[in-house]
């Protein structure tokens, strides 16, 4: 079976182009109505991958979107965000109704020599999978919309000197107002929020209780993710707003208790409970104790005595 292209995009004005949009009027920055998107070609399945950031409010759109290893079906209006390098799918399908939405486009060159040069990379939402987007309630629509429309006003003025700071400035009360609505619905759904967390225990049980554990070692947040089907950004945001702590963390706290209980239960040697705890030399493990007990692990056994 013949393997589908990936068409790479280098700048807005190609985008533009296979959407059957005009030429953008700024080279760097681009917002566009999505109803007006119509891609050019006769594939039902697109992927692309573009060289800019994109922000997306969209709404009624029966097509199928996929990125990462992510499928959402786009019943609803939510936001995504699509950062430079990630490979992006389309399921292009016949509408119902005709999609609403606005596209933010920004070629990360407009960024360069300004503070969101390092700061776009810290918003954590751009490696989300689609199905992470973001709901948004009609109010925290409103506010997206008039800030879209207030940086299409600014590129659309005579451009000056203050064109790109004040844009920029715009862009980030934007990336500012989504990640307050993130830590919102993590608030607010709270039922599926917290399903993971129970499932993240259960997982991290399984995995200290395995014998796997010797071969192959203390699981990573990445791997910890994908068995809960979320990208490791979302689980990151996810927890850090609910416990207030990393994925990192919650895998160190959950050894750390297996750690004690082993040395309060066993006559195991520090090395032994090293190694059954996936660790490949017991100076790592002890250090680990040490530095979240203040005790090393015979110091904790001796406690007991």
């Amino acid at each position: 079976m013949k393997k589908k292209a990936i068409h790479t995009f280098n700048t807005i004005s190609e985008f533009h182009k296979i959407s059957n949009l005009p030429k953008p009027e700024h080279p760097l920055v681009s917002l566009v109505d999505y109803g007006l998107v119509e891609y050019q070609t006769d594939e039902k399945e697109i992927s692309w991958v573009q060289n800019f950031y994109s922000i997306g409010l969209k709404r009624n759109i029966q097509g199928k979107f996929r990125y990462g290893q992510q499928q959402y079906d786009f019943d609803e209006g939510l936001m995504s965000f699509v950062a430079p390098g990630q490979v992006v799918h389309l399921t292009i399908e016949k509408q119902k109704e005709r999609p609403t939405g606005i596209l933010l486009f920004i070629d990360p060159e407009f960024l360069w020599n300004t503070p969101l040069t390092t700061k776009i990379k810290q918003y954590e939402f751009f490696g989300y999978g689609v199905n992470e987007a973001l709901f948004m309630s009609e109010k925290e629509e409103t506010i997206i919309t008039e800030l879209m429309q207030q940086i299409q006003r600014e590129y659309h003025s005579n451009i000056d000197k203050f064109s790109q700071s004040i844009i920029i400035a715009q862009i980030e009360l934007l990336l500012n107002y989504c990640e307050r609505f993130y830590q919102r619905q993590f608030i607010t759904r709270k039922k599926s929020s917290h399903q993971i967390l129970e499932r993240l225990e259960k997982i991290l049980d399984d995995c200290f209780n395995s014998d796997d554990l010797i071969e192959k070692g203390l699981p990573s947040a990445q791997q910890i993710a994908g068995l809960l089907n979320v990208s490791p950004n979302y689980l990151g945001s996810l927890l850090k707003s609910l416990t207030g702590q990393s994925t990192q963390h919650h895998i160190h706290n959950k050894l750390i208790d297996k750690a004690k209980e082993k040395l309060s239960t066993t006559n195991l040697s520090v090395s032994e409970i090293a190694y059954e705890l996936g660790f490949e030399h017991s100076q790592s493990f002890s250090k680990l104790f040490k530095s979240k007990t203040n005790l090393s692990p015979l110091e904790f056994r001796q406690s007991f005595n």
